[in-house]
């Protein structure tokens, strides 16, 4: 499927069932991260920022995101509410190492599959993947190339 954007076309890729994007700030989370979900036969796509992946949204091949709470300009919720109103929908864990109530809720309506404090036991890490990628897979928008909304179809 091809999807045009500003006037250029770009290939828009089918979520495989075991990548995962990890969106932290920090480089020594995103490389703890990769190494762990490796060792469970995971791929991981790593970005260091919200904007890095909203940059490739669109081509990635991602079942789930991995996201940390505070990223930096764009915050981690602030990146889910960006996916939610644009084309793309992903089942979205967050974590943080932040002990803040108003996270925990914004996150929680958002609709996350899961909220994770730092530190936690990959075991749960892990059964929040699987439950995201089950959760991707039942949803028409997350599944193969229709993660992509055919808004401009619907019309």
């Amino acid at each position: 499927m091809i999807l045009a954007t500003n006037e250029h076309q770009s290939k828009v890729m089918a979520p495989s069932r075991n990548v995962v994007a990890i969106i932290d700030d920090d480089p020594g989370m995103r490389q703890a991260l990769e190494s762990m979900l490796r060792a469970f036969d995971y791929r991981t796509e790593l970005y260091a920022s919200a904007e890095e992946f909203i940059r490739a949204a669109i081509t990635t091949e991602a079942a789930c995101l991995v996201v940390d709470i505070q990223l930096g300009d764009i915050s981690g919720v602030d990146l889910g509410r960006h996916l939610a109103a644009t084309v793309f929908a992903f089942p979205i864990i967050f974590m943080t190492g932040s002990q803040e109530e108003s996270h925990r809720r914004q996150a929680i309506d958002l609709g996350c599959v899961a909220y994770l404090s730092k530190p936690f036991p990959a075991k749960q890490l892990i059964e929040a993947i699987a439950k995201a990628i089950d959760a991707g897979d039942t949803d028409e928008l997350s599944t193969g190339a229709d993660r992509v909304r055919h808004s401009a179809g619907d019309a």
